[in-house]
């Protein structure tokens, strides 16, 4: 380690997941590899937990081709997945007086770095982790819990609009039962909403008690269904990315707002047809479609964690693994079909 750096780390090497070419989860490799050194404005986190996502998976196949663009043409240019992290702040870097050495926090890593025993974070992305709050459930929140804040904020649904005295919403939210479906539930029912949800038969029940006042099999109900009548909803909330998008803006009244979390495509260009072709239907519509770019925001995974540790989200975990089988982990995720959040132990 730099002696420009304030520090705990008695160690130059660690484990580390890496891949060294885009893939499948079998091109993830537990290798020997160094700690890196905090540059200005960072710290090195001693990792407790990381929370696994589908853009982990997107980046570990480096599909669609599109994101290559920005993580690395040939491989990935940060080599370790796993982008949500809870760790113990172990050295800082130049510059750094938000946080000291023994600090522990939770917060979103640029690129990834998640599976490994130490990360690089920059400070502004960090926040702290309270005591009440442990670290397999902080790991589930900064992009999950991020995704669907900003996702119904965009769609109207917001805590602003509850207490200016509007009119209950009716949000729907489509593929309810993934990581970023059942923190949508809850913060829309959490914001006073009436939310329906389209998830897998399995899950009803567990979708259920997050909040929503009612629920369909995505198999036998979608949009254009008799289930989900034209003009019924105030918002809604797409995560799936597979229904038509003239059946998605017939769904919600003048004024309604569809939020396109994610969307199905080519392996080169991805949901980018997607999102144009929602731009072209809302021209001069009173019903718009609005693909949603979530980004790291420090002062919202701050709520997310209050909320999380007064018990008032309750984020839904379907497996959690040891460092060890971070590998499986991986795997499982892109077999798809999560129900909630995926989580590796590092301790």
């Amino acid at each position: 380690m730099s002696d420009t750096t304030a520090s705990a780390v008695l160690t130059d090497s660690m484990p580390a997941w890496r891949q060294h070419r885009y893939g499948e989860a079998d091109s993830v490799a537990l290798e020997t590899a160094g700690v890196p050194d905090p540059g200005k404005g960072e710290v090195l986190l001693r990792l407790r937990a990381t929370g696994l996502n589908s853009g982990d998976i997107r980046v570990m196949r480096g599909e669609p081709r599109l994101v290559r663009l920005a993580f690395g043409l040939r491989r990935p240019r940060q080599p370790v997945r796993g982008m949500d992290a809870v760790g113990t702040v172990v050295a800082v870097g130049p510059g750094v007086t938000a946080l000291a050495v023994g600090d522990e926090v939770v917060g979103e890593l640029p690129g990834g770095g998640g599976l490994a025993r130490y990360a690089l974070s920059p400070v502004a992305r960090l926040v702290p982790l309270p005591p009440a709050l442990s670290p397999e459930v902080a790991a589930t929140l900064p992009i999950a819990g991020g995704t669907a804040w900003q996702a119904l904020d965009l769609a109207g649904v917001t805590d602003a609009a509850r207490a200016a005295g509007a009119p209950r919403r009716r949000v729907l939210v489509i593929g309810a039962s993934g990581g970023v479906g059942t923190f949508a539930v809850q913060l829309a029912a959490l914001r006073g909403a009436e939310v329906w949800a389209l998830c897998g038969e399995r899950n009803r029940g567990i979708v259920a008690g997050l909040g929503a006042a009612r629920t369909f099999d995505y198999r036998t109900v979608q949009p254009g269904s008799a289930e989900l009548p034209d003009d019924t909803f105030d918002a809604v909330i797409d995560i799936a990315g597979t229904a038509p998008l003239r059946a998605l803006r017939a769904l919600v009244r003048d004024g309604g707002r569809v939020a396109l979390v994610s969307g199905e495509g080519g392996r080169w260009l991805g949901p980018v047809g997607r999102i144009l072709g929602a731009s072209v239907l809302s021209i001069a519509s009173k019903r718009v479609l609005r693909p949603i770019a979530a980004s790291a925001k420090a002062g919202i995974l701050g709520q997310l964690v209050a909320l999380a540790a007064t018990g008032s989200i309750r984020p839904v975990i379907e497996r959690r693994y040891d460092f060890v089988q971070a590998g499986a982990a991986l795997a499982h995720v892109a077999g798809g079909h999560v129900t909630g959040k995926v989580v590796v132990i590092a301790e």
